[in-house]
């Protein structure tokens, strides 16, 4: 039988009581290795964390725990190819694809390592400045954010293992709030690989860093209320975590991020020969292709005047055509597997439903697979659809309605110089992660901006001086927010220090401006 990955929890390392589920290749589809969290106490688990691990943690000041997290990033990039070769196994991702992932995770910890930093050799912070409550000044009022005495729960998903790992984790310890990681079954070896590394290392103290694998049952039922969750995955499950008693009983905070049907626009008068064109048909072919389409930021409808729809079409049918898909340890292959057989079948199923409504532009089953065995290899070539003219738009309901999480987009006309069209159609999708605009107009690009920003967490804004600059319609920075409300979830990660509200507690604090002036926190 192969490896049982080990947890991490109470301060060591222990094994499940089954026998486990096993993790797959997902383009050989050779057995890997095994996870199980069965028979673990769970309750033990969380205590420790939260009393071993918070008490510890608040101990040190954020200075002192932002030197942690630059020590943990110095550890993960000194084992950084060995999580290249467990994701191409794992994940069946390319290199390019491997990076988004692991030197994004190990990016995102770094830069947190140097915001921490700023924050100096302080337990809590200022919010704004105080207040005066009567007429004399002496008496005022002054908000302040303090670490929350709980434990920050994060379930996460199959499709980024390394990163989903450290976006969350980052903030939630230099707060000096302990965490405990549930990573997604299918790609769980990598994230307890990297937490494997680091515990080794002997950076955090005890109950700062546990890792669950396997199972997830009975973990929500372990929170308490000044406890704080994240939740990364399908709205299906997202309800089920909002429903549950911690939650609606013990006031538990939750972060959600779920479904998205992001989208790119391109505005109203541009030509054929437009740069803005070409840099829209160049980002959505990288969106699509990029760990093959499974990222929660893909574009998935890519908005264009009804005049160009042609044009645009043949261009990203060219790009796609030229993308070879396969094993991805073969250097000419780039793009690799969806993660599983059953991502597999949801692709597919996926797309079957939207071509109810939408033809097929660019048949990505067509592609011939490179070195890979296509009765076994989890590949599915990049699909584009199209809904053909404005009126399709209106009438395809299932397009702006459905995320297919793989290599899938549809092109959708709007009527030509009717930006108020475009804008509704945007909408249909009823909030998202990120929405791209493509323009050479900058006035033109200022005044969509406001339209969308209600609607989206993140609008990425292209145009030909930032072509060679702009950071990827897709590609999550850590400077900024991530997040989206409506359908994407409502929750907010990231945007800097911004982040580290979620692990705090607000607070106002009434008292002599003699009283206050002693209060020598960081400010935010």
């Amino acid at each position: 039988m192969t490896e049982l990955l080990s947890n991490y929890v109470s301060g060591q390392w222990q094994s499940g009581k089954g026998a486990g589920t096993a993790l797959h290749d997902p383009v050989l589809g050779t057995e890997l290795v095994r996870v199980d969290a069965s028979g673990l106490d769970l309750a033990a688990a969380f205590a420790f964390a939260r009393h071993h691990g918070g008490a510890a943690l608040r101990a040190l000041t954020y200075a002192q725990r932002a030197a942690m997290l630059g020590a943990a990033a110095k550890v993960l990039q000194a084992h950084r190819d060995a999580y290249y070769d467990i994701s191409t196994a794992n994940s069946g991702t390319v290199k390019n694809d491997t990076a988004v992932d692991v030197d994004g995770g190990i990016y995102t910890l770094s830069t947190y390592a140097k915001l921490g930093e700023g924050l100096g050799d302080t337990h809590f912070m200022h919010d704004g400045e105080a207040a005066r409550l009567a007429k004399d000044p002496l008496f005022q009022s002054q908000h302040v954010l303090t670490p929350t005495r709980g434990v920050a729960l994060f379930i996460n998903a199959f499709n980024f293992p390394a990163w989903g790992l450290w976006e969350k984790a980052a903030p939630a310890l230099l707060s000096g709030v302990p965490v405990i990681i549930k990573p997604a079954a299918t790609t769980a070896w990598l994230t307890q690989r990297m937490v494997k590394d680091v515990v080794d290392a002997g950076i955090f103290p005890a109950g700062a860093l546990s890792v669950i694998c396997g199972s997830s049952a009975g973990l929500m039922d372990q929170l308490e209320p000044f406890d704080v969750a994240s939740f990364t995955g399908s709205a299906d499950t997202a309800a089920i975590i909002r429903s549950h008693p911690a939650v609606t009983q013990k006031s538990v905070r939750v972060n959600i991020e779920a479904d998205s049907v992001n989208s790119a626009l391109l505005l109203p008068g541009e030509s054929t020969t437009s740069e803005a064109l070409d840099l829209l048909v160049k980002e959505v072919a990288r969106e699509m292709t990029v760990k093959s389409g499974q990222k929660c930021t893909a574009i998935r409808r890519v908005f264009v005047p009804e005049g160009l729809y042609g044009t645009v079409t043949q261009a990203l049918s060219a790009r796609l055509s030229k993308t070879t898909v396969g094993n991805p340890r073969n250097e000419t292959v780039r793009m690799g597997a969806v993660v599983n057989r059953e991502q597999f079948k949801a692709v597919r199923d996926g797309l079957a439903y939207l071509k109810a409504q939408a033809a097929v532009l660019h048949d990505g089953s067509t592609q011939t697979l490179v070195d890979a065995d296509a009765a076994v290899a989890c590949c599915v070539g990049p699909t584009l659809l199209g809904t053909r003219d404005a009126a399709g738009s209106d009438a395809a309901d299932r397009v702006h309605d459905t995320e297919v999480f793989g290599p899938v987009a549809t092109l959708v006309p709007y009527r030509n110089n009717d930006l108020n069209h475009a804008l509704q159609l945007i909408r249909r999708g009823q909030g998202s992660l990120v929405a791209s605009v493509y323009g050479t107009d900058h006035a033109a690009l200022a005044h969509v901006v406001p339209e969308l920003t209600d609607s989206h967490g993140r609008v990425h804004v292209i145009s030909p001086d930032v072509a060679a600059l702009h950071t990827g319609h897709g590609n999550v920075m850590p400077q900024s927010l991530h997040g989206g409300p409506g359908r994407a979830g409502g929750g907010e990660e990231l945007g800097g220090l911004r982040a580290l509200n979620f692990y705090h507690r607000r607070a106002a604090v009434q008292a002599s401006t003699v009283v206050l002036s002693a209060l020598k926190p960081a400010r935010v």
